[in-house]
């Protein structure tokens, strides 16, 4: 009786198969399709205080804080979900000074290192950056106490800034815009 259920499971995947319009050599060599990156949303606040933003894959920290008085600007941009295997070379890092109230984030690992040997916090938040995404802008503005850095998809909001005296310092890392 197995081998008759397993005889007619193997013939009805044949037929499955053919039926296609396709022979099971051409389904084998045939062109696959990749599936679709699971992204994840990372929402952007500004806190109205002190002129920082912050950038959160948690809906409970965005809640949270919006909570506290900060501005839900919505979306800023969509990331890859974590993938096993996923290189942390390409993993955003979120870190705190807690002298100055500010959030910085950052793919260098060198530069990571020295901001916490200089007192900086790893929130240990983060996300992973897309390698065929979008240019995410990292500005600096010289007379910010906090807030004194800036990730933006919109080249004219990067543009505006600059144009106000912040310093393009070029690509932090790349996101989706949707």
């Amino acid at each position: 009786m197995k081998k008759l259920l397993a005889s007619f499971s193997l013939i009805c995947l044949g037929i499955g198969i053919v039926g296609l319009g396709r022979s099971a050599e051409a389904v084998a060599d045939g062109p696959t399709l990749a599936p679709a990156t699971p992204k994840v949303a990372i929402s952007r606040l500004y806190n109205p205080n002190t002129g920082e933003h912050l950038f959160t894959p948690s809906n409970y920290e965005r809640a949270a804080l919006i909570d506290f008085g900060w501005q839900d600007e919505g979306l800023a941009f969509k990331m890859p979900d974590y993938a096993p295997g996923a290189s942390m070379v390409n993993y955003v890092h979120r870190i705190y000074n807690p002298n100055a109230g500010d959030h910085h984030y950052l793919t260098n690992v060198g530069e990571l290192e020295n901001l916490l040997a200089l007192g900086w916090h790893d929130d240990n938040v983060g996300f992973y950056a897309a390698n065929d995404g979008q240019p995410v802008y990292r500005l600096y503005n010289p007379n910010a106490k906090a807030g004194a850095h800036h990730f933006t998809l919109s080249t004219g909001e990067k543009d505006a800034l600059i144009k106000a005296g912040w310093h393009d310092e070029g690509v932090g890392f790349k996101a989706y815009a949707d």
